[in-house]
């Protein structure tokens, strides 16, 4: 047998660990603003290599490396397994006119004016329901887009609305991975951390429905909508598909099963499995024909462009973009957390923090960074969680303020980055075409107000101290029972300062 005696590495100083992030951002924004290219696959490519050698001098072999990238990337697997899922989905829901039936229910039911805040509510509500944003964007999503083309309102409005209503559902559901995820790595319970969200995503949704609901009567004026342009896709929906409120059960049988606590993943490919069968019997599709859509993507032509370009998508096939993105990106991130760079720039940060103020804010922009960087919201959720849990025990201060900044800086930013796994999903499903020169449909990042109004409003309060809980008695003995660590060399003046040096994590 081999020895067991540890490999020693070494940390890498704060300058080798900021080596490869910042070199791959350059990169980057070589491909994405120099050559007008927004592939970032290749430069996060050479980011991973990068991140490599960086621990080959550090005293890493590859294989360790290579464990590093896979661990992430095994843990992320089952988001990858929904990308699937829903590519088919897309695919089989449009041939079975289920999409279809909702674009013209919503065009024929909703006002232009109240559009947009009617579909962050509906996202909003479905994503709660279904317990996952992606799910959530790539068919009612889709289908509002489709809405939103017919009233003629900018894309980039439709799909801000759409990711803000669908990240809201996957903050809140007790269904969501990431929302047990971040209870999960800062030792709270999910319900006390649902609860400890309410302050800041109810204020940040109130805002963001009214600035959607100013914006709709701001674009649209209900007396001169294009009602021809409506009239056309209506007509063109109804020519080509049977439209019938029965033809919207697949969706609801994914609702009931995830209402029911059904995994994700055997829900979705439910709907997947309805929609093919309903393809079959009420749309006349065939076997083969079904099978292609599921894996291809549908394909018609209704002779009106605006329905076409949404209509003509889905299918596996269509999220390989993604998925070897997200794939990438995961190993970038990976490797980034394997030699310890990430950690080492974690504790450079900490070095820094005198106050709870300063602790907050130091982990909301430590997960919308590693957001930025490793492009893995399970990543920026998991490192900053478990790094900085041990100094909110050790001032005193309850870590559900911990989970609430880790979720609102890695959930929520997570579809504003569009090389990340969540921002890459939102592009690709919604077809805004930014790889085609639609550069500018990259404005839903700004317009996806409840994503960024969230984690803004909660770092107010942590400077104002309101809703901001102290550690309960209760939890103090837990953290005892539980052996959890707690830092406690706390620095010098007063009750909110916190040394430079994090306690050790457990194992």
């Amino acid at each position: 047998m081999k020895s067991s005696t540890p490999i020693q590495y070494q940390q890498p100083s704060l300058a080798l660990a900021l080596t490869p992030v910042v070199l791959t951002l350059l990169v980057l924004a070589v491909q994405l603003f120099y050559f007008g290219d927004f592939t970032p696959h290749i430069p996060l490519a050479i980011g991973l290599a990068i991140t490599s050698l960086v621990g080959v001098k550090l005293g890493f072999r590859w294989k360790q490396i290579e464990e590093g990238i896979f661990h992430v990337i095994h843990v992320s697997l089952p988001s990858v397994s929904v990308l699937i899922c829903v590519g088919m989905i897309i695919g089989v829901w449009i041939a079975s006119g289920t999409v279809p039936t909702l674009i013209y229910y919503g065009l024929t039911i909703l006002s232009p004016t109240i559009f947009l805040a009617a579909a962050m509510l509906l996202c909003s509500i479905v994503s709660l329901a279904l317990g996952t944003s992606w799910g959530t964007v790539g068919t009612v999503g889709l289908a509002l887009m489709g809405i939103g083309a017919g009233f003629d309102i900018p894309m980039y409005w439709t799909a801000g609305a759409v990711v803000s209503g669908a990240f809201f559902g996957d903050k809140v559901s007790p269904l969501s991975d990431t929302t047990n995820l971040a209870p999960a790595v800062t030792g709270t319970d999910i319900f006390s951390h649902i609860k400890n969200m309410m302050p800041t995503t109810v204020p940040a949704m109130l805002i963001a429905f009214a600035i959607y609901l100013g914006a709709g009567f701001a674009l649209i004026d209900d007396n001169s909508a294009s009602f021809e342009r409506i009239e056309a896709i209506t007509s063109a929906l109804q020519a080509n598909f049977t439209i019938s409120a029965w033809l919207l059960l697949p969706a609801v049988l994914v609702i009931v099963l995830a209402v029911k606590r059904m995994p994700p993943i055997p829900s979705l490919f439910a709907g997947a499995l309805a929609g093919a069968v309903t393809a079959m019997l009420v749309q006349g599709a065939g076997v083969h024909e079904v099978l292609t859509y599921a894996n291809s993507g549908y394909s018609i032509d209704t002779g009106v462009a605006a329905m076409d370009s949404l209509l003509n998508r889905g299918g596996i096939q269509s999220m390989m973009w993604t998925i070897s993105l997200v794939l990438i990106a995961l190993g970038f991130g990976g490797a980034l957390e394997k030699t310890g760079c990430l950690e080492a720039i974690i504790r450079a940060i900490m070095t820094k923090v005198r106050s709870f103020a300063g602790l907050q804010t130091s982990a909301v922009l430590t997960s919308v960074s590693t957001n930025l960087v490793a492009g893995d919201p399970y990543l920026s959720i998991a490192l900053p969680g478990r790094m900085y849990a041990p100094t909110y025990r050790g001032m005193g201060y309850s870590t559900l303020n911990l989970s609430r900044a880790i979720e609102e800086g890695g959930t929520l930013i997570s579809p504003l980055i569009p090389w990340n796994a969540g921002g890459a999903f939102v592009i690709s499903a919604l077809a805004l075409g930014i790889a085609d020169g639609n550069v500018e449909n990259l404005l839903y990042i700004p317009l996806a107000f409840a994503c960024w109004l969230s984690p803004v409003i909660g770092l107010l309060y942590a400077q104002t101290g309101m809703f901001s809980p102290r550690a309960t008695e209760e939890e103090r003995q837990l953290w005892e029972e539980q052996g959890e660590a707690i830092a406690t060399d706390l620095g010098a003046a007063g009750e909110a300062s916190v040394s430079a040096t994090p306690a050790t994590r457990t194992s």
